[in-house]
């Protein structure tokens, strides 16, 4: 993909219409169903967080289909794709690319990481050490990167998929606010039900079903969609039932950190997200309750300053908030 080219993006007039773009959803929402059996509500988190030009962590123990996931995404929209394995020897240049002296024409070379794709699935990101794990702040954050003083555009969209074993596995690293900070949501995959993995057998006799993925829409459209989730319309009532809830995070007695103005933003985008994929141009109060513990319960920690906390108890406390403070009508 010409980068160049998806930088002018921003300035072509598309003409496509809001229904078209939202039908362009659900098809990208089915694509990935087809392939991950039984986690739709899964995949449409991630779709949610592609559309809000935003970043999703999926954790739990290996084996329930994280890596799948992300591979079903990034294969049902016709980009560039690449997969770091994190490791506890990864250096941040092999993410970001490094500069090679040039003998030819002695000067240096940046030559660009696997960061620079539209897709990047980072496996096991929390078995690599904090120092590693920084390298991707930036990118996540202004989609950019910069390497000796030179700032290196990322390919438009950018999303990045990263899967984490939980903590209590040997190797890992507990990943620093700053970094969860980044990532829209965080969910959990989960064990499938006992029919889909029954089908989950069926569909693998003859290879992996993502192998034979194919995009139902191109990274001109996803821009597209992420452009018309800005134009979704949120009423002051319920943007003032979101402000209560994250005042109430502040104040609780049972958090020593609430949530901050970008993590009240980024759960605003969210919202409007969440509206499109289901077809509306209006967000109603459902769209924000139902995603608040998958985007809020990442962003608080527990009094006794475990970062997070016990994730049981974090959404726990989420969910008692939410509860607490009325819906708009």
């Amino acid at each position: 993909m010409d980068k160049k080219d998806s930088s002018r993006f921003d300035d072509l007039a598309t003409g496509v219409s809001t229904e078209e773009l939202q039908k362009s959803a659900g098809l990208l929402l089915d694509n990935i169903a087809r392939v991950v059996l039984g986690k739709r509500d899964v995949a449409r988190l991630c779709l949610i967080a592609l559309l809000a030009d935003e970043h999703v962590l999926l954790e739990d123990v290996p084996g329930v289909g994280k890596t799948l996931m992300g591979k079903a995404l990034s294969s049902s929209v016709d980009g560039s794709f690449s997969r770091i394995q994190f490791t506890p020897d990864l250096l941040p240049s092999d993410i970001i690319g490094s500069s090679i002296f040039n003998s030819q024409t002695s000067s240096f070379v940046f030559n660009e990481g696997p960061i620079f794709s539209n897709f990047v699935l980072a496996d096991e990101i929390n078995r690599a050490p904090p120092r590693t794990q920084s390298a991707l702040l930036e990118a996540m954050s202004e989609s950019q990167v910069s390497v000796d003083g030179i700032t290196h555009e990322l390919a438009k969209p950018f999303m990045v998929i990263a899967t984490q074993n939980p903590f209590e596995f040997e190797g890992t690293y507990v990943l620093p606010e700053s970094q969860l900070d980044r990532f829209l949501i965080r969910m959990s995959m989960g064990y499938p039900d006992r029919e889909y993995e029954e089908a989950i057998f069926k569909s693998h006799r003859s290879g992996e079903p993502v192998d034979q993925l194919t995009p139902v829409c191109d990274w001109h459209r996803v821009l597209e969609m992420q452009k018309a989730v800005r134009s979704v319309t949120v009423e002051d009532s319920i943007t003032k039932y979101m402000l209560d809830i994250v005042s109430q995070t502040r104040t609780s007695p049972e958090l020593s950190v609430g949530v901050s103005t970008r993590g009240a933003l980024a759960w605003y985008r969210a919202v409007q997200s969440s509206a499109f994929v289901d077809g509306r141009s209006f967000v109603i109060p459902d769209d924000a309750k139902s995603i608040a513990i998958s985007v809020l319960g990442h962003r608080v920690q527990m009094r006794g300053g475990l970062q997070g906390g016990q994730r049981d108890d974090v959404e726990s406390i989420i969910q008692d908030i939410t509860d607490s403070i009325p819906l708009p009508t």
